[in-house]
């Protein structure tokens, strides 16, 4: 299984990154027993969908899940509808979307089409449903309410290692936007990988429910067990050798800040 930073920066684009988007692979066999690369793209942020066409062809992606309703999170679902919708190849087959409840009207709101465009043909929504494990090919997916001002969720996907050994399994967790919470634990417990917001810094952002810092996220990954961490959606204006330091003090695992294009392999 193969994580993509497609985009990384924090609450807007920035200078460097496109805003949130991680592409998640991993390869599998369809139901007719052939060989193909299964996808599935975490959040389209500003910017994002330019960026993801460096990656992976849109027309091959299995699953979307926005794991909130936040702009920096999902206003890329527009330039999504459009490559589905007027594609010159023809019309793509609906994409499935996994988001928390009122994402269609929320997408058709950013689109600002009239009544004629209803998005059907491009995607088919699913909410968000802990508890309930979405299979994939090779993947399953599972949702982790967490903590945010805007209903959000964290995902848990496993998939096969890269390693050699028949059926081993590895898996990651994304927390979306959100502060400390009792979702992070379960949602993160014992992952290989551990893709973590530190949206704000120790110090300097004190309002609480919206986002981790580097040392809460660090805090996470630690109570958790997890084997690597890797934090993300810094703003432009966060130095990240700060927000790394931060983590560092508390957690004793290898701490990587997410670039655009970068690939980790598990």
């Amino acid at each position: 299984m193969r994580l993509t930073a497609v985009g990384c920066s924090g609450s807007m684009s920035g200078p460097a990154s496109p805003a949130s988007c991680y592409l998640v692979q991993a390869p599998g066999t369809d139901d007719a027993g052939r060989e193909r690369t299964w996808s599935v793209v975490l959040d389209l942020g500003s910017g994002a969908m330019g960026a993801l066409l460096n990656h992976v062809d849109p027309a091959t992606i299995d699953l979307a899940v926005l794991s909130h309703l936040h702009a920096d999170h999902m206003v890329d679902m527009i330039g999504m509808q459009v490559y589905r919708r007027w594609h010159p190849d023809g019309g793509l087959a609906p994409l499935t979307v996994l988001a928390p409840e009122g994402a269609l009207e929320r997408v058709r709101g950013v689109g600002g089409d009239d009544g004629s465009e209803t998005y059907e043909g491009e995607f088919s929504f699913r909410e968000h449903t802990p508890g309930t494990v979405v299979k994939l090919g090779p993947l399953t997916v599972e949702s982790f309410p967490v903590n945010h001002p805007v209903p959000a969720y964290g995902v848990r996907i496993t998939g096969p290692s890269s390693r050699a050994g028949a059926g081993e399994r590895v898996t990651l967790a994304y927390t979306g936007d959100t502060d400390l919470c009792d979702g992070l634990l379960p949602l993160a417990a014992d992952v290989d990988l551990l893709l973590s917001e530190a949206a704000f810094q120790e110090g300097r952002d004190t309002v609480r429910g919206v986002h981790l810092t580097g040392r809460r996220a660090g805090q996470v990954a630690a109570a958790a067990r997890v084997r690597r961490l890797v934090l993300t959606h810094l703003q432009p204006w966060t130095d990240p050798d700060v927000v790394r330091t931060e983590a560092q003090a508390v957690y004793d695992g290898p701490v990587d800040v997410a670039a655009p294009g970068a690939t980790w392999v598990l």
